[in-house]
């Protein structure tokens, strides 16, 4: 499918989403550095499990609200919060306050909108994109995002340190142009059942709102092949979030200075943090070169090999990782790592695309979220981990997860291949 036969809702999100994860990834892969000087590694891991609880939250009421409430009106509500979340942080992070804590809070409520956004914005996909079509689109909203990544991280080795609350600010500002221009140029997707459920709904009180949303939980824990997805989605993650908690505390505290190149007496060298910039870009820059195409080559293979095949290889990427201490060597690691990204990004989304009834499809859409919301809500006590077993048997114990994802994707293909036999 071409951009050119895109929805337009489709090519409005294209761009303003990726402008904003520009300057979000300015900032992003510093925070559990910001945040562990603050508060110390074992605060910080109990924080941001405090601060992604919540988020999870706040994913499975995006998910019920955008089946109930449009999926523009709450794309609309989450970007004008998450500009609010990250207006406070600029605040806390600025000369005239410097509170860390402040900033914290709104961290967390910027991630809970940011929990909001997502359900809504790929049950839009769904809404607009034929199935055939699905994992295309969503290869190249991915690869848009890591264009954003080859960015953002070496804008922020440089800005970020000196001038925090800048950023920041510029982020808040992007969050709130984003949501007036949905607002005045989306328009709604959602299904006609849904609007009509909702018209004739809409005089109930609350707690039925309540109960209708765990109920219609209850029926997506009771299959067992989403919920085995879900599960080894989780486990996964723990290996891939890394990539934004612990690998910058890893190389800030174990690479002193790194040779990039050298010529004669003269060398470019990078201190840790600034090397760990380098490394993020670079694993932007080859998901934004390669994802269309490791995307069409992974339709020759079936489903089953492209998941457990991504686990194993980020299984090996995390070890070798934690095993190097060279740019080069830091670079093969991440180039094995983001070969594991791409294996199963476009086709995991329109995996639940295939699984999800039209009338859950948001619902669906944010449970399926739960690999990434609960994930990270796990992922940062890989922080305090590492301070009680040290470093190389934390990325040992993270690899030995995510070859125990594969395991669980291998039982839920074998459950899968039996129902649709």
């Amino acid at each position: 499918m071409r951009m050119k036969d895109w929805d337009m809702n489709l090519k409005i999100r294209l761009g303003g989403e990726t402008a904003f994860n520009v300057i979000f990834w300015t900032f992003f892969p510093f925070l559990s550095i910001y945040f562990a000087s603050a508060f110390g590694k074992g605060w910080t891991g109990f924080l941001l499990i405090l601060s992604q609880a919540l988020s999870v939250l706040a994913n499975l009421l995006g998910g019920y609200c955008a089946d109930r409430f449009g999926r523009k009106r709450m794309m609309v509500l989450a970007a004008l919060g998450q500009s609010i979340g990250y207006g406070l942080f600029a605040l806390a992070a600025s000369p005239l306050l410097d509170m860390p804590a402040l900033g914290f809070l709104g961290f967390s409520f910027a991630s809970m909108a940011g929990s909001l956004y997502w359900p809504a914005s790929q049950a839009m996909v769904a809404d607009v994109v034929k199935e055939e079509h699905r994992s295309s689109v969503f290869a190249i909203f991915y690869t848009a995002a890591n264009i954003s990544v080859v960015i953002g991280p070496l804008i922020g080795s440089i800005t970020y340190d000196d001038n925090p609350y800048v950023v920041l600010t510029a982020a808040s500002v992007f969050c709130l142009i984003l949501s007036l221009t949905m607002s005045r140029t989306l328009h709604e997707t959602l299904p006609e059942q849904l609007a009509s459920r909702q018209r004739t709904s809409s005089g109930e009180p609350w707690y039925r709102f309540l109960a209708a949303q765990l109920r219609d939980y209850k029926i997506i824990a009771a299959d067992r092949v989403f919920l085995l997805f879900i599960l080894a989605g989780v486990l996964l993650s723990q290996t891939f979030m890394q990539l934004d908690l612990l690998f910058p505390v890893f190389m800030e505290e174990t690479v002193s200075l790194a040779t990039i190149f050298s010529y004669g007496e003269w060398s470019l060298q990078l201190t840790g943090k600034q090397l760990f910039g380098l490394i993020v870009s670079e694993n932007g820059l080859f998901v934004a070169l390669f994802t269309v195409i490791v995307t069409k080559w992974m339709l020759a293979y079936r489903d089953r090999y492209v998941f457990i095949g991504g686990a194993l290889f980020y299984a090996i990427g995390i070890v070798m990782f934690g095993s190097m201490s060279t740019f080069w060597g830091f670079t093969l690691a991440i180039a094995v790592f983001t070969l594991a990204e791409l294996m199963s990004a476009g086709p995991q989304q329109a995996f639940v695309s295939r699984l999800a009834p039209e009338h859950m499809r948001g619902q669906y859409f944010a449970a399926g979220s739960l690999r990434f919301t609960l994930g990270r809500t796990l992922a940062p006590l890989s922080i305090p981990v590492s301070s009680w077993i040290g470093f190389t048997w934390t990325f040992l114990l993270l690899a030995g997860i995510a070859v125990l994802s594969a395991g669980l994707y291998h039982l839920m293909f074998n459950r899968y291949e039996r129902q649709t036999a």
